[in-house]
Formats: C-alpha cells, structure tokens, sequence
C-alpha cells in the first residue's frame, strides 16, 4: 500500500477544551534567525552562521459567521493594558478516519485581531469573520 500526502481540508481547532469549525488556518510557521559571527584570528576568510533567537509568526483563522455566536469577540474583549486571557490552541489535520495526524500545539495564544465580513449587497458569499493570534510557542508533532 502505498503513503499519499495528506490533504488539507480535514482539520479542527480546539481551544479551551472547545472545537471550533474554520474555513482557514494560516501562519502555522516558525522560524530561526541567523547570527553571523567571525573572530579577527579565524584561519577561513568567512562568517560562521550560528542559530539565534525563534521567530513565531501571527496565525489566523477564519470561519463562518454564526448568530448568537460571540466567542471571538468575548475573547477579544479581555484585552487590556498588560493584560489579557491566553490561551492554548490545538490545530489538528484529520485522517478519513477523523483522528489527528500532524498536530500544532499553540502556546498562550491571544487574539492581536478580530476582523469582522465585508459586506455585499450583490454579493453571494458566506459572510466570514477572522481572528488573528500572537503566541509564545508552536510544536508540531507528525504521527
């Protein structure tokens, strides 16, 4: 039997101990920036590159926007001077069989952003809302 790549549509989201359904989740990258050191007494005429500090990018997420359904914006609304409820997010891509493959761990997440739909009036499209994260931590576990 052979291994195909996984496809992208079947995933969840959960946080607080809550799923939640979104179209889209994006910025589920970290990366490492490089520090260039060289001592003056080197025998190479090059720069080494070592590894510096982590770079967590914002993630976002969009779903479909659900009357009476505010948790974003009850979220949103804890932020203060200094202060806000985090939270920790699980991002899971499902198998046919709807069990987790690959898992992002999102620490102590808060929302930097909530966007609410544009509005059409000839538009034909599901009305979407947004919210976009700032964390402290991404961990990926695959299998």
């Amino acid at each position: 039997m052979a291994d195909y790549p996984l496809p992208k549509f079947h995933f969840q989201v959960e946080w607080g101990g809550t799923r939640l359904g979104f179209t889209e989740v994006t910025g589920l990258e970290v990366e490492t920036d490089m520090i260039e050191y060289r001592e003056g007494n080197m025998k190479e005429y090059h720069k080494l590159n070592m590894p510096g500090m982590q770079k967590l990018s914002k993630i976002t997420m969009k779903r479909g926007t659900v009357k009476a359904d505010n948790d974003f914006y009850k979220w949103w609304n804890t932020v203060a001077l200094n202060t806000i409820e985090r939270r920790d997010l699980t991002v899971s891509l499902l198998n046919e069989k709807h069990e987790p493959v690959v898992v992002w761990k999102v620490k102590h997440a808060w929302p930097t952003k909530v966007q609410s739909t544009d509005l059409k009036s000839d538009g034909n499209e599901v009305a979407i809302e947004s919210i976009e994260i700032a964390h402290e931590g991404l961990t990926i576990q695959n299998g």
